[in-house]
């Protein structure tokens, strides 16, 4: 992936958590209220927009500094992260199906590895 396609993916990221979460508190409160999981709804949103801005603020650092290019590594682990971590949450609270919380922390550990990697890399300044 070129450098400014991770800028396009915060994009897209950024806007899908926003929709999302307006989407959530506005055309879904219904269905979250009778399944019980706003709360659920609302840690999804939250952990999607917190890595999306991390995303951004690294996609933005490699554009300024396109020799740094194993950052890759941790937006794709963040990526893949609010797609397993968020997407179940998502799917979970509007289905009420509970066997998916299950999968959700492998989301989380593809947040941890990325956070992770990111420590692992600037001790070995980012090359």
């Amino acid at each position: 992936m070129k450098n400014h396609q991770y800028l396009q993916l915060a994009a897209i990221l950024g806007a899908l958590a926003v929709g999302i979460g307006a989407f959530g508190a506005h055309g879904l409160k219904p269905i979250l209220e009778a399944n019980a999981k706003v709360d659920t709804f609302e840690t999804a949103v939250k952990y999607h927009f917190y890595h999306t801005i991390a995303i951004l603020i690294l996609a933005i650092w490699l554009n300024i500094q396109p020799e740094m290019k194993k950052i890759s590594r941790v937006i794709w682990s963040f990526f893949v992260g609010i797609l397993i971590f968020s997407g179940s949450l998502y799917f979970l609270s509007l289905t009420g199906i509970n066997w998916l919380g299950a999968i959700t922390p492998i989301g989380g550990l593809f947040f941890i590895y990325g956070w992770l990697s990111l420590i692992w890399l600037s001790k070995r300044k980012i090359s």
